[in-house]
């Protein structure tokens, strides 16, 4: 059976002046459309191309960090250069690169998984022979009996105990604290949300209904009455031969009336898409502007990196030195710093100061701004004279 819906306000009697100066509004949804306009089934998060983009923003973002192998010493931190730091930056699995890996690990984390993304590693007399991204849909976690604190990750039915993977958990759940929860059920009514304007504005598209003259003609007349004969008229009075010929047309018979066809402005369907976007940008973190909403801002950018994109980053340096780094005093680092936006009149500023008082060397400003080593740049000089550190007590004037 047929469908049918009508939506009718009432109207004011016609010797009464209107309260409302709005005028009233009908609307009829025909059966053929109902499918086409209504949205009842569920629709998941990797459906919604603006959760879908937010997710892949952020994954992208981490994906293209350089993962660093550190050590602390007596001096500092320095960086470690080895086959183990080669491994996890370079080639963590044989059909991957490391932006891929790192993509594919944050997308399950925040999408597909649920908060949770688990990673195993392969091992061949103790040396690290591959880290493999396990797919969401493979992966189970079963508390230990009536413990919140012990659990086991089952990988195709198969268990395995936590300290054996790694398990990269984001938003952790209220009982159960090893295990992530995600955004899903904030995100759901949002994404219900834009399906539905994505749907009508597809709809309102390609709807017929859109004309943009009606010509009213004289239903008793014979020649009128039939669709034949509509369509005669049209060829022979309202359909011209060049662009911009004038209309002749009988003005006893019919007559031509111009109708503006609404827009999706009337149906304010933009301004709901852009606050839908706005709200998963912000449950996500993200600046507006990279789901097409607003412009870029250079301190909203800043502000993402320092925040969102740093506390995932924590997350993952931290879990991936507890499981896979044996000596206590290395750690694996990713330098969120490369990603803020900084023009070059602001680096060129920072590392001359920073030059000036011995703090950089010239080849380390030279490898910020993407310039390749120079032989006799890697000298610490301050500002007199430009000589280096070492010899700055040894000016002639600080001899007497």
């Amino acid at each position: 059976m047929a469908r049918k819906k009508k939506f009718r306000t009432s109207a004011q009697p016609s010797d009464t002046k209107p309260t409302n100066t709005n005028k009233p509004v009908a609307a009829f949804l025909i059966a053929d459309d109902y499918d086409s306009l209504c949205v009842s089934e569920y629709v998941s998060l990797d459906k919604c191309p603006e959760v879908v983009t937010a997710a892949l923003r952020i994954a992208e973002l981490i994906g293209s960090m350089t993962i660093k192998l550190m050590s602390n010493t007596k001096n500092g931190d320095v960086r470690i250069k080895n086959e183990l730091s080669r491994k996890i930056d370079i080639d963590p699995m044989p059909t991957m690169t490391r932006m891929t890996w790192m993509t594919n690990i944050i997308m399950n984390l925040l999408l597909y998984g649920k908060g949770n993304s688990v990673v195993v590693p392969h091992t061949y007399n103790g040396i690290i022979q591959s880290l493999e991204p396990i797919a969401a849909n493979r992966v189970q976690f079963e508390p230990k009996g009536n413990s919140y604190r012990d659990y086991s990750i089952l990988i195709d039915g198969k268990a395995r105990r936590p300290e054996d993977v790694l398990h990269f958990v984001f938003n952790p759940d209220k009982y159960y604290l090893w295990k992530g929860t995600g955004i899903n059920v904030i995100l759901q009514d949002l994404v219900q949300s834009l399906k539905q304007a994505a749907v009508t504005e597809k709809a309102f598209m390609e709807s017929k209904w859109k004309p943009s003259l009606i010509v009213k003609v004289d239903a008793l007349t014979e020649e009128f009455s039939g669709k034949e004969g509509r369509q005669k008229l049209l060829e022979e009075y309202v359909k011209s031969a060049s662009v911009g010929e004038p209309w002749m047309i009988p003005a006893d018979q019919f007559s031509v009336e111009q109708v503006r066809p609404l827009t999706l402005a009337d149906l304010a369907i933009d301004k709901n898409i852009e606050l839908d976007k706005r709200t998963v940008a912000s449950i996500f973190g993200v600046p507006p502007f990279l789901l097409g909403v607003g412009e870029f801002n250079k301190a909203h950018w800043n502000h993402f990196v320092e925040t969102r994109l740093r506390t995932l980053i924590l997350g993952i340096e931290q879990e991936m030195t507890k499981k896979l780094i044996i000596n206590p005093n290395w750690y694996i680092s990713l330098n969120y710093w490369s990603l803020k936006s900084y023009d070059m009149a602001e680096i060129t500023s920072v590392f001359t100061a920073y030059g000036d008082r011995g703090w950089v060397a010239g080849n380390e400003a030279r490898d910020r701004i993407g310039l390749e080593w120079k032989e006799g740049l890697d000298e610490y000089k301050v500002l007199e004279n430009y000589i280096p550190i070492e010899d700055s007590g040894n000016q002639s004037k600080l001899n007497n």
